[in-house]
């Protein structure tokens, strides 16, 4: 088959699209036929390599896919030949306590398990014809919904379900702070704060973008290159500042964000794509007696929540651009660039 490739990190020269050895099942994976695939920030890092990310190569990357199943193996019952599925990357650890670190996986909520970890990040990934993927990550996809569509909405939209509804309890009423709703996790965050009934500021580098996120939900738009974001925050809301901020920034905006806090607010984060060690802040964190909290992926129920109001409409996933896999190496430059606003979404060349 097809695959994208790399055998070793750096930078976007070391992406390659060729031959690979055809995905063999295990007893409880089923093979996917690969139609469609997003690419994820993750991807970029992982190209590059993160500290104590040691991948066998070559290096299949690819979180999210979805695709028709062609074969199973025995002991699947989850989905059959012919099903139109997509991925959900997130894999707990495993039973058997020789797996060490990996045992006694969180059966209340996997994304805890000690051996949590991402398909495309941590082990192969999907961004091929084929994918051989455990069958209890697959969730079904109607008939209606398009590959572009559910190839590319799973990491971003769970992450961003997660993020807000689980871990930073929003409500009805709150001020909400959208770092980088142009991204991802930053599109579906506006999307989902508006759905929860709250008032919606966004981030974006340029008026084009904050128009998009204004389509998406967004009730203010503020561009980070011309405007100090921290300031605009007090000047919009008065002085009181935004009950909850969602940034997956990192250092670039973090003290800026804790900023817009009003006093017992939230910030809560799910990346650091500009470096993850900013100053900490300990002053303003427990004199305002602010809230930071971690999120990572979603659990399987979580992700199928907002999944089917992504099925049913009740969310837009936002493709910026479609590309045959050959030119995965030009979509990691629109990431890396900030090209445009949403997803960017690969497909095998043989489905073109």
């Amino acid at each position: 088959m097809q695959a994208v490739q790399f055998t070793a990190h750096g930078g976007r020269d070391v992406i390659e699209y060729g031959e690979f050895p055809d995905p063999e099942i295990d007893r409880d994976e089923a093979l996917v036929d690969v139609k469609a695939g997003a690419l994820n920030h993750l991807d970029v890092w992982t190209r590059r390599g993160l500290p104590g990310l040691d991948l066998p190569f070559p290096h299949v990357p690819g979180s999210d896919m979805a695709g028709v199943v062609r074969e199973v193996g025995d002991d699947v019952t989850r989905v059959s030949p012919g099903d139109r599925v997509a991925l959900l990357a997130g894999v707990a650890g495993g039973d058997d306590e020789s797996d060490g670190a990996a045992a006694f996986p969180r059966r209340d909520d996997p994304t805890l398990s000690p051996g949590f970890h991402i398909i495309g990040e941590d082990t192969r990934g999907v961004h091929s014809e084929y994918a051989a993927v455990p069958a209890s990550n697959l969730v079904p996809v109607p008939d209606h919904v398009p590959w572009e569509v559910a190839g590319s909405v799973s990491l971003v939209f769970q992450t961003a379900w997660r993020m807000l509804i689980h871990r930073a309890d929003l409500r009805a009423g709150e001020r909400v702070l959208v770092h980088g709703a142009s991204g991802g996790v930053g599109h579906a965050a506006v999307q989902i704060a508006d759905y929860a009934g709250c008032e919606v500021y966004a981030t974006a580098s340029s008026e084009a973008k904050l128009e998009h996120a204004a389509d998406c939900g967004a009730d203010h738009g503020i561009n980070y290159e011309t405007d100090d974001f921290a300031r605009s925050i007090y000047e919009l809301t008065d002085g009181r500042g935004v009950d909850v901020v969602v940034d997956h920034v990192g250092e670039a905006t973090y003290e800026g964000s804790l900023k817009c806090l009003r006093k017992g607010g939230r910030f809560v984060t799910c990346g650091a794509t500009t470096g993850p060690n900013p100053d900490a802040a300990l002053n303003r964190i427990f004199v305002h007696q602010l809230e930071i909290i971690g999120s990572t992926m979603a659990t399987p129920e979580q992700a199928e929540e907002v999944l089917e109001l992504v099925w049913d409409g009740v969310f837009e996933p936002r493709i910026r651009e479609t590309l045959p896999m050959s030119e995965t190496a030009r979509a990691h430059e629109l990431i890396e660039n900030r090209e445009g606003f949403g997803k960017v979404v690969v497909i095998p060349d043989s489905e073109l």
